[in-house]
C-alpha cells in the first residue's frame, strides 16, 4: 500500500520537474527548425540582393545611354536651325524687304493721276489720289526710321538713298496735286491740255531726283537681296 501524499508531496513536485524538463526539452527541439528557417531567410535575402545588384547594373547602363540617344537629335536639330534663325543681318534684311514691298504699290495710281491732269480729265480725283500718294511716301520714310538696319552692308548709303527718293516722290506728288488744282481753275486747260505752271516744273524736278535716288537704292538693295534670297527690285519698284 502507498501512503497518501499531500498537495505539496514529492509526486506533485516530480510532475512539475517533469513538466519543466519537458519544457526545456521542447525548447531545444524547437531551436532546430528556427535555425533552419533563419538560414533559409538569409539565403533568400542574399539571392534577392544579388538579383537587385545585377538588375541595378543593367539599369545604370541603360540610364547612361538613354540621355545620349534622347538628346542627340534635339541638339543636332537645334544646331541645324540656329544659323538661319539667329542671323541678325538676315533678320534686318527681311524686315526691310517687307517695307520695300509697300513702296511700289501706289505707282500706277500716281501715273494715272498725272495723266488725268495733263489731259484735263477727272481733276478733283487726280488731286486727291496724288495727295494720298504723297502721304504714303512720307509714311515709308517714317517706317524706315523705325527699322534696325545697322547690320546691313552699306546701310547708311542705302537708307540715305531711300529717304531722299521717297521724300522727293512725296514732294513731286504734292506739286502735281497743286497743278491739278490750278488746271481745274479758270484758263487752266487749253484745247484739252493742262497749262504748264510752276508746280508742274517743281514736280518734274522732284520726280527726277526721286528716280536718281531710287536707282542708287535699288543697286545697294539688290546686293543684299541676292545674298539672302530676297526680292530684287528695279528703281521703278521703289
Amino acid at each position: 500500500m502507498y501512503a497518501p501524499q499531500g498537495p505539496g508531496g514529492g509526486g506533485g513536485g516530480g510532475r512539475r520537474r517533469g513538466n519543466g524538463d519537458g519544457g526545456r526539452g521542447g525548447g531545444g527541439r524547437s531551436r532546430v527548425p528556427l535555425i533552419a528557417a533563419v538560414g533559409v531567410a538569409i539565403a533568400v535575402v542574399g539571392v534577392g540582393a544579388g538579383a537587385m545588384m545585377a538588375g541595378g547594373g543593367g539599369g545604370d547602363e541603360k540610364s547612361e545611354n538613354q540621355p545620349v540617344s534622347a538628346t542627340a537629335p534635339a541638339s543636332e536639330s537645334a544646331s541645324a536651325s540656329a544659323p538661319a534663325s539667329a542671323d541678325p543681318v538676315r533678320q534686318q534684311a527681311v524686315e526691310l524687304d517687307k517695307l520695300l514691298a509697300e513702296s511700289g504699290t501706289g505707282r500706277t495710281t500716281v501715273i494715272n493721276a498725272v495723266g488725268d491732269v495733263k489731259s484735263c480729265d477727272n481733276l478733283p480725283q487726280a488731286a486727291k489720289d496724288l495727295r494720298e500718294a504723297a502721304k504714303q511716301r512720307t509714311g515709308l520714310v517714317e517706317s524706315l526710321a523705325e527699322l534696325s538696319v545697322d547690320k546691313l552692308p552699306q546701310h547708311t548709303e542705302l537708307t540715305t538713298a531711300l529717304n531722299k527718293a521717297w521724300q522727293a516722290s512725296a514732294s513731286a506728288d504734292n506739286h502735281y496735286a497743286a497743278w491739278a488744282d490750278q488746271t481745274a481753275g479758270k484758263k487752266g486747260c487749253k484745247k484739252g491740255t493742262a497749262r504748264t505752271t510752276s508746280h508742274t516744273q517743281a514736280g518734274n524736278r522732284a520726280s527726277g531726283t526721286a528716280s536718281k535716288e531710287k536707282a542708287t537704292a535699288a543697286g545697294l538693295w539688290n546686293k543684299i537681296a541676292k545674298q539672302y534670297g530676297l526680292t530684287e527690285r528695279g528703281p521703278t519698284q521703289l
